[in-house]
């Protein structure tokens, strides 16, 4: 009977990582693991509770309906063994990490708490500013990571995913070509801001900013009102504005990529960056 099955932690994690991951890759990526390991897991638990937990095909993974009444269930039982884990810890562990602010969308609040699911002993400080900023602060050892954009002079850190930018202002904006452009823009060491301006001055296209040297907040409620235009990342321009490059004319901005800088040696640590970090390419895979 199934109320007597002895369940293997390991094996329940698996089980839950697929079911949010719909992938057998991502979840293993998740969780530190290999794609084989990961279905011998699932195996192991479909076995011991006598029913197929996950429909697996060539192009789709989902939740048989015997899955979907056990995943709760799946939920709350690693839940209280988390708890009775970081019971026996006699102190919580805490790291500090940058994100910058072009990478900090919408979606970093969800990240954040399923990583306070996946290990509540663990205390998250976020930091949020611009690239170079926090990359310098990373060398400085102020920072035990950094989710950031990758310095054109760097090579090193895992690749999150790529960060696709372009020009963005509302619909009524207005420009005449051989006119200053007006750009609003964030502080001279922000490395987004200087790709712009290059590529601005390549094209001919003179410009002018305006609120100089404002924070996101400032450039995205001066675009948003129909005063300038700016350089966004395609997935965090604000509501209400367009992409205007072909419109104005503006020249094409390079591609970047996200990047994950890491020092961490706690292994306890690095499992939940592993987690962040997974759940952070899985929300991009998606866009």
């Amino acid at each position: 009977m199934i109320g007597f099955t002895m369940l293997d932690v390991d094996s329940v994690q698996a089980f839950v990582a697929i079911a949010d991951n719909k992938s057998f890759t991502r979840a293993a990526n998740e969780l530190g693991s290999t794609q084989g390991a990961i279905s011998v897991k699932l195996k192991r638990l479909e076995e011991r509770l006598g029913h197929r937990l996950i429909e697996r095909t060539p192009r789709l993974v989902r939740l048989s309906a015997q899955g979907a009444v056990f995943l709760q269930a799946a939920r709350e039982f690693l839940e209280a063994h988390d708890r009775a884990v970081a019971a026996l810890s006699s102190s919580r562990r805490h790291f500090t990490i940058g994100i910058a602010a072009h990478v900090a969308g919408p979606e970093v609040p969800t990240l954040l708490a399923r990583l306070n699911a996946h290990d509540p002993g663990l205390t998250i400080e976020v930091r949020i500013d611009n690239s170079c900023t926090l990359l310098a602060a990373f060398d400085r050892g102020e920072l035990d990571a950094a989710i950031i954009r990758r310095d054109e002079d760097r090579r090193d850190g895992e690749v999150l995913g790529p960060e696709h930018f372009g020009w963005f202002a509302t619909p009524q904006f207005e420009y005449r070509r051989g006119e200053p452009l007006r750009l609003a823009a964030l502080s001279p060491t922000c490395g987004v801001r200087a790709v712009c301006t290059r590529a601005l001055d390549a094209a001919g296209i003179p410009w002018t900013e305006v609120f100089l040297g404002g924070g996101s907040s400032a450039v995205t409620a001066a675009v948003s009102a129909g005063l300038a235009v700016s350089t966004f990342s395609y997935r965090l321009a604000p509501v209400g504005t367009v992409e205007v490059s072909e419109r104005f004319g503006l020249p094409p901005l390079p591609s970047s990529e996200i990047v994950l800088h890491s020092t961490l040696t706690d292994a306890k640590s690095r499992a939940a960056l592993r987690t962040l970090a997974a759940a952070f390419k899985e929300h991009r895979s998606s866009i």
